[in-house]
C-alpha cells in the first residue's frame, strides 16, 4: 500500500518578504523562523505525523530549516531526512537555484545527501534537462518524485518543498509559508502518462485550507501558468504607432 504523504511548504524566506527574487538561496526570515513554532506543535500533535518514517526535502536552504527546525523531533527518533532534488521549486532565479552540495552539507549534516542528483544545483544546462523551467519537464519532474514515494515502504512521509512546484506540478493547491497538506496515492490511471502517479487531498486539510488553516481553499489545473518551452519564449513587444 502506498504511504500517506504530508506536503509542507517552507516557511517565509528572506525572498518573500519584498518579492526580492535575486537573493541567492535565501535563509529564512526573522517570520519564517516563528512560523515553524505553530507548524512544528501542530505536526507534533498529529497522530499522522508522528507515524512518518521519512522525511524528505529540497536540497534549498530555506526548505532545510524549516524542516530541522518543524520535524526535529521526528529525527531524534532516528527518521531520515533525505535531499531530494526532485522537490526544489520552479525557476531557475537565484532565489530557486540551490547551493553548492559541499557546502551545505556542512551546514546541515542532519541531512542524508547520499543519493542527491550529482547535477544538483545546475537547472539551465543540457545535463540539467530534468530541472528546466517548462511545462512537459516539471509534469515530468513531479511524476518521477511521486514515484519514489509511492514505492517507499514507510506509511507516512513527510515532504518539505516549494509552494510553486507543488501547486502547479504536483497537488493543484495552494500552500501559504509553512502550512502543510495530506494526500493519499489516487488509484492508478494508466490512461495518461503524465498523470498516472495522483494524488488526492484528506478531507481534514482540504476543508480548512491546510493543517494550519493559512492557506487558499480554491485549486488549479496542473500544469496551468507554466512555460510550454524552455527557456520561456521572450514576450513580443508590438512597435509603437508613429
Amino acid at each position: 500500500m502506498p504511504p500517506t504523504l504530508i506536503l509542507v511548504r517552507h516557511a517565509q524566506a528572506l525572498h518573500n518578504v519584498d518579492k526580492d527574487y535575486d537573493i541567492p538561496d535565501p535563509d529564512l526570515s526573522l517570520l519564517g523562523l516563528e512560523q515553524c513554532k505553530p507548524l512544528r506543535e501542530s505536526l507534533m500533535n498529529s497522530p499522522l505525523a508522528q507515524q512518518a518514517g521519512l522525511v524528505v526535502v529540497s536540497p534549498m536552504r530555506r526548505t532545510i530549516q524549516t524542516a530541522l527546525r518543524s520535524v526535529d523531533w521526528l529525527l531524534d527518533k532516528g527518521v531520515k531526512i533525505e535531499a531530494d532534488a526532485d522537490w526544489q521549486e520552479n525557476s531557475a532565479k537565484p532565489c530557486d537555484t540551490g547551493s553548492d552540495v559541499a557546502k551545505v552539507a556542512v551546514e546541515y549534516p542532519q541531512v542524508d545527501y547520499s543519493s542527491l542528483d550529482p547535477v544538483f544545483p545546475d537547472k539551465t544546462s543540457s545535463a540539467a534537462s530534468r530541472y528546466h523551467y517548462s511545462r512537459p519537464a516539471l509534469l515530468a519532474r513531479a511524476q518521477a518524485a511521486l514515484e519514489k514515494l509511492y514505492n517507499r515502504p514507510e506509511k507516512v512521509i513527510i515532504v518539505v518543498s516549494h509552494s510553486g512546484f507543488m501547486r502547479l506540478a504536483v497537488t493543484g493547491c495552494w500552500f501559504f509559508n509553512a502550512d502543510y497538506r495530506i494526500f493519499e496515492f489516487a488509484p492508478m490511471d494508466h490512461v495518461s502518462v503524465d498523470t498516472s502517479f495522483r494524488l488526492q487531498q484528506a478531507s481534514i486539510t482540504k476543508e480548512s485550507g491546510g493543517g494550519l488553516g493559512w492557506s487558499r481553499s480554491e485549486e488549479l489545473v496542473l500544469g496551468s501558468e507554466l512555460p510550454e518551452e524552455y527557456p520561456p519564449p521572450e514576450p513580443t513587444v508590438k512597435a509603437p504607432i508613429t
